[in-house]
């Protein structure tokens, strides 16, 4: 497994890490012994990151992760987040950012886990109530108590992510980016590169969109939040489809699978960033990994974007909802 380094001032980790979210929640059925048995393949197979949540399934992932390293004894690299309160069952949110609730989270996820520390803690969406040195002070009270090792923050525009550094370093900012997301190309990637933080890429699959194999059966199934989002309804769906479909046989004349182009994409535009493609399958996994070995030239990553142009996506990514602080 190749490795690169999370931030300036972190430590180096595999070149993907392993997005645990839909082990316990959005995307339909899950069953656990066959997410614990990815995790550990991940594992074994030179995945280190780990990517959890409190709020994944109802502190649920954070258990299951916790369930699966219990006969690991090997590197691993375990990031969880806190900030977005939901009742269990339910997709309504609300942020919380306030110091308090800050060391209160990272009490509950501790306990979770059943670890001494956080490698990586991220503020999952920035409290727009709250000014944001109020809560990277707490967060950076956490690393002085030895609770958390780094911080990072999510979903954060450059001028919150320059404020937030400025209290204390991050070494990563987890955003979505994919070739039908790239918003943080505006602003946020370049901040990130001068201030020395990397960015860990969450859905760099565009939630399997970007696999070619998903299909409205999938969908529509009952638990699968993917049904709703704006992108994969109505005639943004068929439209949409349409994109992906060129850019797969694009992907055949390279003789390789569509989700292997997709992931090499985001891996080659830049050593800074770390993809964190999740799945619960370890045929899913494996190719996923395999997708590391591939080196896109400045050429083949113009020829990609130009057989999906990102203006001609249609739809938001999220619901209403959903968008709560993204890019705050």
């Amino acid at each position: 497994m190749k490795k690169r380094k999370l931030g300036k001032n972190g430590p180096e980790v595999s070149a993907i890490g392993l997005g645990c979210m839909g082990m316990s929640e959005f995307y339909g059925e899950s069953d656990d012994a066959e997410s614990k048995q990815t995790i550990l393949t991940a594992l074994e197979n030179g995945i280190n990151m780990l990517d959890t949540a409190d709020q994944y399934g109802a502190g649920h992932n954070e258990e299951l992760v916790a369930s699966a390293l219990k006969d690991w004894h090997g590197d691993v690299f375990v990031a969880t987040k806190f900030g977005i309160v939901r009742e269990k069952g339910k997709y309504e949110r609300t942020i919380n950012g306030r110091p308090e609730y800050v060391k209160q989270a990272c009490e509950a996820s501790l306990q979770r886990l059943k670890r001494e520390v956080i490698d990586l803690y991220y503020l999952h969406r920035v409290d727009l109530n709250v000014p944001i040195e109020d809560t990277i002070g707490a967060m950076s009270e956490l690393v002085a108590q030895g609770k958390v090792r780094y911080i990072g923050i999510s979903e954060a525009s450059a001028p919150t992510i320059k404020r937030a550094h400025a209290i204390h370093p991050l070494i990563a900012v987890q955003s979505e980016y994919s070739l039908w997301t790239r918003e943080v190309e505006n602003e946020v990637l370049p901040t990130l590169k001068e201030l020395g933080i990397a960015l860990v890429a969450y859905s760099p699959l565009g939630r399997g969109f970007l696999t070619g194999k998903l299909d409205k059966s999938v969908i529509s199934q009952n638990g699968d939040f993917r049904g709703g989002l704006p992108r994969m309804t109505g005639e943004n769906y068929v439209h949409n489809q349409a994109l992906v479909k060129k850019l797969k046989e694009l992907a055949s004349l390279k003789n390789i699978s569509l989700s292997k182009l997709a992931l090499a994409w985001v891996l080659s535009k830049d050593d800074n960033i770390i993809p964190i493609p999740g799945t619960r399958r370890i045929k899913n996994l494996l190719e996923n990994i395999s997708a590391t070995e591939i080196t896109l030239g400045n050429q083949e990553i113009a020829e990609i974007e130009s057989v999906f142009p990102i203006h001609e996506v249609r739809g938001e990514r999220y619901t209403e909802e959903g968008m709560k602080s993204i890019n705050a």
